[in-house]
């Protein structure tokens, strides 16, 4: 399952004419919603390789991964939320896309996909997050 950011001007607007904000704030609210919701989800920036990357590498092994596709234009509000799910704003933790959840909390990167994959760690964790059967 693939979600989208839906940038884009509306002829709506809100009483104080701020229309991208409204659309910025119901993005966040579905990454949000989508990370709760599912065993993984991928969150990533259209068109960056390094999230192609994290995408191919769980579909090659038979995850299917729900992806929610970031635009530019959304990242940052994106950003924002996932930043308040993973520890509010004064957490030193922080996080870059793609970013991968696993079972409702961050897994993590490029990085940490790959190299989990490698030491045959990630299998187990797919597994027991209930996003792999086999």
């Amino acid at each position: 399952m693939i979600f989208e950011s839906q940038s884009g001007e509306s002829n709506e607007t809100n009483s104080v004419g701020n229309t991208r904000q409204n659309k910025n704030s119901v993005n966040a609210a579905r990454v949000a919603k989508s990370i709760s919701e599912n065993a993984i989800i991928v969150v990533a920036t259209r068109g960056c390789c390094m999230c192609h990357v994290v995408k191919n590498l769980l579909l090659g092994l038979g995850v299917n991964p729900t992806i929610f596709e970031v635009n530019k234009e959304d990242e940052n509000d994106v950003m924002k939320e996932l930043s308040r799910i993973i520890g509010g704003s004064g957490s030193r933790r922080t996080t870059e896309l793609p970013a991968v959840f696993v079972g409702g909390n961050l897994f993590g990167g490029l990085e940490r996909v790959m190299s989990t994959h490698i030491s045959g760690e990630l299998v187990p964790i797919l597994k027991q997050a209930g996003a792999l059967w086999l």
